[in-house]
């Protein structure tokens, strides 16, 4: 690193870390009200300070997300790389960070699979995909392996793998205390573990991400070495500014492109970052392939497109009134599709991949969850009311004050005004939409996710994070 290099990386853990957030474009047009941008993404921003973001209800409707500046870089590699639809695959996903990231900046026409390994984590992830809006999103809870087995084809994979969390020292005191040789060399083998799996569900001509959160050269730069000499992975170079202040190797004699972001040179956390393309054996093209015109014929195994129509058939959704003039586009835009009692409406372009993962894989969520059948009844999806594709008009809508704002998204009782008609109607702040509610008369259900509601009972002044 050099001593002027390592003395400013020493001063910068005992300073506090810069705060930063990314604003969803699908949402929300204006910016945040103190602030400067974030020079590798376009939507992402430095604040002045940190504001009690947990009582903004805009960060709950997804109009922003809470992000350090660093792991932004993904979306100027994917931006970079990929300029035509495709199937990606974050493999180390929670809690959605990286993942919201890729969303916004994946041409359209693509499909993400977001995957987490522990459920507890996938439950965030699925929250924080679902708060995000984006339609083409696929989120599963299985091991790297069992993408292997599932013979699904991605044209890109970020491995945002687990690691020692040595760029985690500045924000997290327990890290220190946790970090060990062994540790260390735990994660290498895991890691290697997780890329060869990577490996081989990506596409010939592909592209895979890597990325850790620490600094240690045996679980970045070897790891990238190993990815050449056993895999036959090609880096590629990343174009970068020098006013970024993102470093290269650190390892002597390592001469491919690679990126370190190290806080006190460059603005945020400790982030190690490279981009890998798959060599083209002669069975794809090595540019990335269009999802729409492709996942039927290459994508899947025979047996699993099968698999797959057999499904569709007996698809109880077939045989009921769907509620489609919820959504913004015609019924032929979408595949609605049915797992237990929850309605899923998928992009139908997509839909090949979608059933593939449903028939191999464990899904959490996919596309927009519309509703649960209930008896005769469907109950709307938060998922549906924050999804991008809402259509708002087939919904009354009721704008809520701040507290009342706050108020629904505990999941405390609130009072609609008196001419709200009776049935499902969206709640908005700011314009807007939060979540349902159900108006029977006497009173108004709440309908926002037990497993989503703010916990704390502090009454804050109202944060303004964006204009």
């Amino acid at each position: 690193m050099g001593s002027g290099l390592f003395g400013r990386f020493v001063k910068a853990l005992d300073e506090e870390p810069p705060v930063s957030i990314r604003i969803n474009g699908k949402k929300w047009n204006g910016r945040p009200v103190v602030c400067e941008r974030v020079p590798w993404c376009a939507s992402g921003y430095y604040l002045s300070s940190r504001p009690a973001f947990t009582f903004d209800p805009l960060l709950h409707a997804g109009c922003y997300y809470v992000q350090e500046a660093s792991s932004m870089f993904v979306a100027h590699v994917i931006s970079e790389y990929v300029d035509k639809p495709v199937a990606m695959l974050d493999l180390c996903a929670a809690p959605g960070g990286k993942s919201t990231a890729a969303l916004s900046a994946l041409p359209d026409g693509s499909m993400l699979v977001c995957n987490e390994p522990v459920r507890q984590r996938a439950n965030i992830l699925v929250e924080n995909i679902c708060k995000w809006g984006s339609p083409n999103v696929v989120v599963t809870n299985n091991f790297p392996v069992d993408f292997v087995s599932s013979g699904i084809l991605f044209d890109v994979i970020l491995c945002d793998v687990p690691c020692s969390g040595e760029g985690m020292f500045r924000k997290d005191d327990g890290a220190v205390g946790e970090w060990s040789v062994q540790g260390v060399e735990a994660c290498g083998r895991l890691q290697r573990e997780i890329v060869g799996c990577a490996w081989r569900c990506l596409r010939p001509g592909g592209l895979l991400i890597y990325s850790t959160c620490t600094f240690n050269t045996a679980e970045n730069e070897e790891n990238i070495s190993w990815m050449c000499d056993n895999l036959g992975a090609e880096p590629l170079p990343s174009g970068i500014c020098e006013e970024w202040g993102i470093t290269g190797s650190l390892l002597d004699g390592f001469s491919e492109p690679v990126c370190r972001f190290i806080p006190g040179v460059s603005r945020g956390e400790g982030l190690f970052m490279a981009a890998l393309r798959k060599p083209d054996d002669g069975s794809a093209s090595v540019s990335c392939l269009s999802v729409e015109h492709e996942a039927g014929s290459k994508l899947l195994p025979s047996k699993m497109k099968r698999k797959a129509g057999r499904q569709r058939k007996n698809n109880k959704a077939d045989k009921m009134k769907l509620p489609v003039h919820w959504l913004l586009d015609d019924t032929h835009a979408f595949d609605f599709s049915m797992r237990g009692d929850i309605i899923e409406a998928v992009p139908d372009s997509l839909r090949d991949i979608y059933k593939a993962a449903v028939s191999r894989l464990k899904v959490l969520s996919a596309g927009v969850t519309v509703g649960c059948v209930k008896g005769r009844d469907i109950v709307p999806d938060a998922s549906l009311a924050l999804s991008t594709l809402l259509n708002r008009d087939a919904f009354h809508l009721v704008e809520l004050s701040y507290a009342d704002a706050v108020s629904y998204l505990r999941r405390d009782s609130i009072t609609l005004p008196a001419d709200t008609p009776r049935g499902y109607v969206l709640v908005t702040y700011r314009g807007v939409v939060l979540g349902f509610m159900k108006n029977i008369g006497n009173r108004a259900n709440n309908l926002y996710p037990q497993e989503w509601k703010i916990k704390s009972t502090h009454v804050p002044d109202m944060p303004h994070v964006i204009d």
